[in-house]
């Protein structure tokens, strides 16, 4: 009896070992499923984040007209504009006594098309941050820096550019016509209009100045 009880006490022994170390296999694959599902939800969630960014991104770069970029966009609106301008100031500087100059002039279609141009680029540019840009001190006063910050987008860029073209192309219609009343020579100071709008309009006053005193001189003698 002692020799069957010493017999069957390590057959005993080595099950319950076996048992143990199946049960703590168990755990530890259990542990390591845990893990990797784990990791494997993080990496889905982490993945679909992404995918959103990026679905955003593409959202946000292609547009509706004919699948073109926002770069693209605003690059064609800046060559269109720029083009629709400039034979107006080839006309007024060419031949400012022309029938056909002073009709272009009295045209309003330049600047509803530019003004049309302006806020679809404005539409396209237009952030929810862009009036905190604007106005970015406590008073509700432009900044340099956030001015800055919104033109680093080449949409608002195209949109300033074209707002610059209409009130530049407007100002130089004023200058030719004050002069076409005033027989004041007007080719210089609209040519500086097209770029240098204030430096135009500053060297139209002078160009007046200048013509009316010697009218003036050439009366008196």
């Amino acid at each position: 009896m002692a020799f069957s009880s010493c017999f069957c006490h390590p057959q005993f022994s080595l099950k319950n070992d076996y048992t143990g170390m199946t049960i703590r296999s168990h755990h530890i694959v259990g542990k390591d499923q845990k893990l990797f599902s784990s990791l494997r939800s993080n990496n889905i969630k982490l993945f679909g984040q992404r995918g959103a960014r990026v679905g955003v991104d593409l959202h946000r770069d292609w547009s509706f007209l004919g699948g073109l970029t926002s770069s693209q966009i605003a690059s064609s609106v800046f060559t269109l504009g720029t083009a629709a301008v400039l034979p107006f100031y080839t006309l007024m500087v060419v031949a400012p006594k022309a029938e056909v100059t002073r009709k272009s002039m009295e045209s309003s279609i330049p600047y509803i098309v530019l003004g049309l141009l302006y806020a679809y680029l404005l539409y396209l540019s237009w952030t929810p941050d862009t009036m905190r840009l604007m106005f970015a001190s406590q008073y509700w006063l432009p900044e340099l820096p956030g001015i800055a910050k919104m033109f680093s987008s080449e949409m608002t860029l195209a949109s300033a550019w074209i707002h610059l073209l209409a009130v530049d192309l407007f100002a130089a219609r004023q200058v030719f016509n004050d002069g076409l009343e005033n027989e004041v020579e007007t080719r210089h100071s609209v040519s500086l209009c097209l770029l240098f709008c204030p430096i135009g309009i500053v060297t139209h006053f002078i160009t007046k100045a200048l013509t009316r005193g010697a009218g003036t001189t050439r009366h008196d003698m």
